[in-house]
């Protein structure tokens, strides 16, 4: 990936495309916004297209705690206002968790509910498109090299031609399928974090069980993401009979890490091999010859107990289709500047906006 990004501020203070096609052409030779907004951090960037290769110079980025800020209008606002006037910003690109109702984009995760209108009055914009954070980051993988990556299945040979397969537990549970193709890659949006969590082994199914007693529906997203893991771990706690004395998915995770709660330690176990279960079922449904790509904010703080988990071993338990997954090399990535960047990329390159 091209980058020559500058570290901003944090501190406190999807979509719609331009109305002609003619005002999306006019950004492919000067800068414009791009913007990852999950529930946690929005990360911004001025990009502009990078002279080959099909990827972006980042020339400036910065991430913003979104608890910390109004409205994501207001994120943008101070970001522009940064730029010192340097660059005249005429274009943005929003990739976002949910999805676009109307003018607002639908999404419990985020902290305040965003509305596409506003930023495009607030910004003066000609154009505006939104679209999924997981399609973004799916559409930046292509840019990826290897060194950029952390392997948690390699395969013998290099990765077939196919599609690739991005997904990650964070706020939520994002899934997006990257499709090889002339003269841009598509990305295909998921909702594959809603489908019903399937337990693997016995103590899985006690385990949605007790999850089922305070909800009518179990997703795979309550148990994989950073709230999910606080769901595990107080199911868990209750059936061991032992109080749940971590309320954060971040507590929770240095308690295993720690090995000091043997509850927070099944509950990252359990969590670790659902996470590789349900990577297989998906790498079988997208037929994810090309690489399976893990991110979000939790699996890089678990590095290297991922690696040494059960997620391998669920991943390739699949009766007759473990010889097709142990082609599927399975990569760890830090989400960093990759939703900038898909977005940027999908607003230039991608299909009309709604």
């Amino acid at each position: 990936m091209h980058v020559t990004a500058s570290q901003g501020h944090k501190g406190p203070g999807v979509g719609e495309q331009a109305s002609k096609r003619e005002a999306v052409r006019t950004t492919r030779a000067e800068a414009f916004i791009a913007a990852d907004v999950g529930g946690t951090h929005a990360r911004i960037g001025l990009v502009r297209p990078a002279l080959a290769g099909g990827s972006f110079d980042v020339l400036r980025y910065e991430r913003y705690a979104c608890a910390d800020w109004p409205s994501l209008t207001a994120v943008l606002k101070d970001f522009v206002g940064h730029l010192d006037g340097q660059f005249a910003v005429h274009h943005c690109a929003v990739a976002s968790a949910g999805y676009v109702l109307g003018d607002a984009i639908v999404n419990e995760n985020l902290p305040w509910p965003v509305s596409i209108g506003d930023i495009r009055d607030s910004l003066h914009l000609a154009g505006l498109r939104v679209v999924n954070d997981f399609e973004a980051v799916a559409y930046a993988c292509q840019f990826l090299r290897d060194h950029e990556t952390t392997a948690i299945i390699e395969t013998a040979a290099a990765p077939a031609a196919g599609p690739m397969l991005v997904m990650g537990p964070g706020t939520g549970l994002g899934s997006a399928v990257l499709l090889p193709g002339k003269p841009h890659a598509t990305v295909l949006a998921t909702e594959a974090g809603q489908i019903s969590l399937a337990p693997g082994t016995p103590r899985e199914a006690a385990i949605l069980g007790e999850l089922a007693k305070s909800r009518d529906y179990v997703s795979y997203e309550t148990a994989l993401s950073g709230p999910g893991l606080v769901n595990l771990y107080k199911a868990i706690s209750t059936l061991r009979g032992t109080p749940a004395t971590h309320a954060e998915p971040a507590a929770v995770t240095s308690a295993a890490l720690a090995g000091n709660d043997p509850a927070a330690v099944e509950a990252l176990d359990v969590f670790c091999g659902l996470l590789g279960s349900f990577v297989g079922d998906l790498a079988m449904l997208y037929g994810a010859r090309g690489g399976v790509f893990l991110a979000g904010g939790i699996l890089p703080q678990i590095r290297e107990y991922l690696a040494a988990s059960s997620f391998a071993d669920r991943f390739f338990n699949k009766g007759v289709m473990r010889a097709f997954l142990q082609q599927v090399p399975v990569r760890l990535m830090d989400h960093g500047q990759l939703g900038v960047i898909g977005a940027a990329g999908l607003y230039l390159h991608g299909s009309a906006a709604h």
